[in-house]
């Protein structure tokens, strides 16, 4: 809906400022490494709570069936990917979009530190998921 503000806008717009000043200072061409520092270093000056490399329990059918390890998850709340690639796919796209679908969290951005700076956002309602008792949000 048109003025409907997205979930977790406040926290995307502080993580998207800093990806600009990141990407800014360092340019393209480090290994996501240095860009995951960089920005868990960013984000925490301006006030955000910052895990990186969050391990994250993917769940299917009420059962855990795996684990991954998010670039950044910011205030418990925005899973970050971050990539350092010529381009986006639509594979990266879909990997954050299917691990916000199997775990508790709705929000996602996807930021490459390519020769142009990219981001995709990506959202998936707890509501669509079903029941969640499965991952410990009521």
């Amino acid at each position: 809906m048109i003025g409907e503000q997205y979930k977790h806008k406040a926290i995307t717009d502080q993580i998207l400022k800093a990806f600009y000043t990141v990407y800014n200072i360092l340019g393209y061409g480090f290994l996501e490494k240095v860009y995951q520092n960089a920005m868990a270093l960013e984000l925490r000056k301006i006030g955000l709570d910052v895990v990186p490399q969050a391990p994250i329990q993917v769940f299917y059918g009420g059962h855990v069936v795996g684990e991954y390890f998010a670039d950044l998850l910011v205030d418990n709340a925005v899973i970050v990917e971050l990539k350092s690639v010529r381009t986006l796919s639509a594979e990266h796209e879909a990997q954050l979009l299917n691990y916000l679908k199997a775990t508790r969290y709705e929000v996602g951005l996807l930021l490459n530190f390519g020769p142009k700076p990219q981001v995709k956002r990506k959202a998936y309602d707890n509501e669509r998921k079903g029941d969640l008792s499965w991952v410990g949000v009521e």
